[in-house]
């Protein structure tokens, strides 16, 4: 089988179960803006992130292939893994570990630090943009609601995960200095 098919050459793609829509429908967008996040955090761990968070974002990377699935498959196809609550909820452990390891944040701080870190930075703002291509989508036809909740924490996961990438390098958040000064 040829990689290429030459079926989208005309500006559409398929969808799964065969419908035919333009590349650049909300529902394309959202999905394909969480393809972007899952390639950011390939170039994280290719970066050779610390066992301890690649454990993480090796699941992350192939839970966001479901995301996709689900989001490129409207209506109820039944034979294709959907967002569940209990995606979210390992996310919100994974949060918790990490922020074990942590010092608590007292201020603001800038995407930045380690190279890893950045790159994790960088994979949090893809997903928020995901994020937002979902919530547009929900307003304008059906999905999965649980895929908004979980690019919500997949975000606050990756944020934590960034400060973790620091903290192991010994690499001090970058923090935001405040252009007023105040009393």
């Amino acid at each position: 089988m040829k990689l290429y098919t030459k079926t989208g050459d005309d500006g559409e793609t398929g969808l799964w179960g065969g419908l035919r829509v333009s590349k650049d429908t909300t529902r394309v967008h959202a999905y394909g803006t969480v393809d972007e996040c899952n390639a950011a955090i390939g170039i994280a761990r290719a970066y050779e992130a610390p066992a301890f968070l690649d454990c993480y974002l090796e699941v992350i990377q192939n839970q966001l292939f479901v995301v996709g699935s689900d989001l490129a498959t409207p209506g109820e196809a039944a034979s294709i893994p959907r967002v569940q609550q209990s995606d979210i909820d390992a996310i919100e452990r994974a949060i918790d570990a990490l922020e074990e390891l942590l010092p608590a944040l007292t201020q603001f701080i800038l995407p930045g630090g380690s190279v890893i870190a950045a790159h994790l930075h960088f994979a949090r703002t893809v997903c928020r943009r995901a994020e937002r291509s979902v919530v547009t989508l929900s307003r304008e036809e059906a999905c999965n609601g649980l895929v908004v909740m979980y690019l919500n924490r997949l975000s606050d996961f990756l944020f934590v995960a960034a400060r973790a990438a620091n903290h192991a390098a010994s690499v001090p958040d970058v923090p935001w200095k405040s252009p007023r000064k105040s009393n």
